[in-house]
């Protein structure tokens, strides 16, 4: 995979480079599960394409969004979009969890809510205050959820993230007026989303920056500034993304994973995925699955 910064590693979890580990659209797991094994200590890193929110609970973390640190010494969510680059240190008696998901789950949540969440396309966090024990029994009984495999465990999860995100989305209507920093975030999420609705369908950047009601150059000079890679690898990466993961975890020919990418020769996409990869679509299986 391309790191579209030098020196900053690109991440599906941390420290994990393989796909994402099973079919659900997002992840949930204790602060302490991960952090522990690394000494309390996320170093800086990226995301692909995935969201992040980091619940504290209690106990203190340090944050660094971007080169810029803060603490959070109180319950509070702090919000962490696609490709920001993000580290974590913190204190011994940390309690929380880690939300985990990908624009998949995000473009299902806006269609269900009949509304974006722009409260996801910028870096902020948000303290819990007297909504604290609300908002813990809400994570907890998510927490559980993920773990579990009750009936109709899959609604249960959709219902429980809905309601985070929607006292997320509550908490931001309520801060003052974004800077231009946070509307090009904005920008820069809607079209992350525009790609996962259609990268199969290998449209030109100007189509997309036609949507999103700007230049193709503006559209690359926004993802170069923010994301540290062009518009077109962009979509080059979530096409890869995609490979990977059917190239893993399904039994579908490399013919049938053309086809189902929208590749017109199966020959140009084993061409495309080696270019990006490094090896050729049958040796990435066979890595796999040794």
């Amino acid at each position: 995979m391309n790191t579209p910064l030098p020196g900053i590693p690109l991440f599906q979890l941390y420290g994990e480079h393989h796909a994402w580990p099973d079919t659900d659209l997002l992840h949930c797991e204790s602060i302490p599960a991960r952090s522990r094994l690394h000494h309390w200590e996320i170093k800086p890193h990226r995301h692909a394409e995935l969201f992040q929110l980091l619940y504290v609970q209690r106990g203190e973390a340090q944050v660094e969004i971007e080169g810029e640190r803060r603490v959070i010494r109180e319950a509070a969510i702090q919000v962490v979009p696609p490709l920001t680059v993000h580290g974590f240190r913190f204190s011994a008696d940390i309690q929380g969890h880690v939300l985990t998901f990908g624009t998949a789950l995000v473009v299902d949540l806006e269609q269900r809510l009949g509304a974006p969440l722009s409260v996801l396309a910028a870096p902020r966090c948000y303290p819990l205050g007297q909504d604290r024990v609300r908002l813990h029994g809400l994570i907890d009984t998510l927490q559980q959820e993920y773990q579990g495999s009750a009936p109709a465990r899959g609604p249960m999860l959709q219902a429980l993230v809905t309601a985070l995100m929607v006292w997320i989305h509550r908490q931001q209507r309520a801060l003052p007026a974004r800077n231009q920093d946070e509307r090009d975030q904005q920008l820069l999420g809607r079209y992350l989303r525009l790609v996962e609705a259609h990268y199969r369908e290998h449209l030109a950047v100007d189509a997309f920056a036609n949507r999103l009601g700007i230049t193709s150059l503006q559209l690359n000079q926004l993802c170069r500034t923010l994301a540290g890679q062009s518009a077109l690898q962009v979509i080059h990466q979530r096409l890869l993304l995609e490979a990977r993961r059917n190239l893993a975890y399904t039994r579908m020919s490399i013919g049938q994973l053309s086809d189902s990418l929208g590749f017109s020769d199966p020959t140009y996409f084993a061409r495309f995925f080696k270019r990006l990869d490094g090896q050729t679509p049958k040796e990435y299986r066979r890595s796999r699955h040794p």
